[in-house]
């Protein structure tokens, strides 16, 4: 439909164009005039209403393309080029129809207006209505910066590293699992988890991702591979299988350790051979990064890599659900703003046609205090609930939050309302006006490293030897986990409480948060499990207090 309608203005296009020029050089069409108006001055007049619109997008196209190449501005910049030019070449489209309007039908310009009282009226009429519509397209292009503004912070700010990094895993995935007779120098050293290669014109253009001068039409791009996509392996036929669970990231995990020929016996992937399928140094020593030592010992452990891997389609469908859910609040603020602005310019024509009086202007003013009264509280709500949305925004979906003391996951976001799942799986509704009055704990954006701590009472005469081992112990037990606890570690006496047991506490730090907070408890879990096996090896016992017992005889029994 877009395209006939492309053809269809071309061809109004050079049909006026000839036209025009006809009227300019025949003899029997130079005098010829419509309503005592110039032929010539009509073919202008049509070809600014019917064909204005394509020439300012052009133009603007044109602009946008300058400023692309010749500046490389950085992708936030360029983000609202691409997205106020349709809103600007509308506003430069209707500011030539109003000045070759004014030009061509005011005095001093061309013919002369009629003196009939119907034609000065209608003039007013014209000229009005097209001011009112070119203010309209000022505020359609205020009301689009803003939602660009507001989706900065969503799209570019808040995902644009996850989608970078969630891509550059997919490539690494692809690679590692596509079968060694597969591989070309093509297929390596290019991204192909990249399909949008064909909207980027070359590779030197996807190394400036990472610089933050990805072009918008990339940026695009990047958001529509990520939204409608899923996690995807290579198989034997070189096509894309799509990862659509759990246990098939498992497999293909086991997939990848086969495919790359690690050795069977060794619990270890070798760098050598990530430097054989990736091809690229800077991208081996980046993955290698992702695992705890590996980027010192030059191997990634099997089991980590295993989980890694499962980590990595998580991650995927949950920028995917995040990415899906922001796109939808912000399409549903761009139509609350859009019906906002309609109106306005529905008020605005009004006023300038002169058709609101004073009577009509009262009785509407007295409807919408009668509104005000109806419905301002569901308006300040509504506000409050886009602040908390846009501005606060104190979590993305999958983020794990503590609200009211409840663990919980966030499923789902709207601009109203946002969806939580607990740990048993129930889905709890939140009003986001609630939920701005609230204290919001979020997991995954607090820091890697958390904190935790193990409470447990001794005897109080366990000797100063034992209690120092039992230091050590513990000491030697959490550098041998490095992978799963920090160094950084406290054991501290809180009191002594009726002089038979001491209440001592353990702080210790996760090399994780609890964003997967199953993995926060199986390693507490091990930490406990631990110390209780100190404890037995130390001889570290409790005793209660004697307790008196006081014993009475009743009598024999009722037979």
């Amino acid at each position: 439909m877009k395209a006939i309608l492309i053809v269809f203005e071309l061809i109004l296009f050079v049909s006026i164009i000839g036209l025009l020029i006809s009227s300019l050089t025949v003899n029997k069409l130079k005098n010829h005039a419509i309503w005592d108006l110039e032929l010539w001055k009509w073919c202008v007049l049509a070809l600014v209403i019917l064909c204005g619109r394509v020439a300012s997008q052009w133009f603007i196209n044109i602009i946008v393309f300058l400023i692309e190449k010749n500046f490389l501005l950085k992708h936030l910049v360029l983000y609202f080029v691409y997205g106020l030019r349709t809103s600007i070449s509308v506003f430069i489209w209707l500011t030539l129809v109003l000045l070759v309007w004014i030009l061509l039908f005011d005095h001093g310009y061309g013919v002369k207006r009629s003196s009939r009282a119907t034609s000065k009226i209608l003039h007013h009429i014209i000229t009005r209505t097209l001011a009112c519509f070119l203010a309209g397209a000022a505020l359609w292009l205020v009301k689009t910066f803003s939602v660009k503004l507001i989706g900065v912070s969503f799209q570019c700010k808040r995902f644009f590293d996850r989608i970078h990094d969630s891509i550059f895993h997919q490539h690494v995935v692809q690679v590692l699992s596509t079968p060694k007779k597969k591989m070309d120098k093509k297929f390596r050293n290019i991204n192909t988890a990249m399909q949008f290669i064909f909207t980027i014109r070359d590779v030197k253009k996807v190394k400036r991702m990472t610089e933050e001068k990805i072009s918008t039409c990339s940026l695009k791009a990047l958001i529509r591979f990520i939204s409608g996509s899923k996690l995807s392996m290579s198989n034997e036929l070189d096509d894309q299988d799509d990862i659509k669970s759990v246990s098939e990231a498992k497999h293909l995990a086991d997939k990848i350790i086969a495919n790359i020929g690690s050795d069977p016996q060794s619990e270890f992937i070798e760098k050598d051979r990530l430097l054989e399928f990736l091809q690229n140094e800077r991208h081996v020593k980046y993955m290698l990064k992702l695992f705890v030592g590996a980027a010192r010992s030059g191997k990634i452990n099997k089991s980590d890599f295993k989980k890694w891997v499962i980590k990595v389609y998580k991650d995927r469908e949950t920028l995917k659900r995040s990415l899906n859910d922001a796109k939808t609040a912000i399409e549903e603020l761009n139509r609350i703003l859009s019906a906002i602005v309609i109106v306005v310019i529905i008020i605005v024509w009004l006023l300038v046609m002169g058709l609101l009086t004073y009577k009509i202007i009262a009785l509407v003013t007295s409807q919408l205090v009668l509104l005000a009264f109806m419905f301002g509280n569901t308006a300040r709500t509504c506000f409050e609930a886009i602040i908390f949305v846009f501005v606060t925004h104190p979590f993305d979906v999958g983020d794990r939050c503590i609200i009211d003391g409840v663990q919980m996951v966030v499923d789902e976001m709207n601009i109203l309302t946002t969806i939580f799942l607990r740990y048993d799986n129930e889905r709890i509704y939140y009003p986001n006006s609630v939920l701005a009055t609230k204290p919001i704990g979020n997991f995954f954006r607090s820091p890697p490293e958390m904190g935790d701590s193990v409470e447990f009472a001794i005897d109080v005469f366990t000797s100063i030897e034992i209690i120092a081992e039992l230091k050590s112990r513990i000491k030697h037990y959490l550098e041998r986990k490095h992978k799963h606890w920090s160094k950084d570690h406290i054991l501290v006496v809180k009191e002594i409480e009726n002089v038979n047991k001491m209440e001592m506490a353990l702080y210790v730090t996760h090399t994780i948060n609890f964003q997967d907070y199953a993995k926060k408890v199986k390693r507490r879990s091990k930490l406990v499990l631990e110390l209780k096996k100190i404890f037995e090896d130390l001889g570290i016992r409790y005793y209660l207090l004697p307790q008196e017992v006081r014993i009475r005889y009743t009598g024999p029994l009722p037979s």
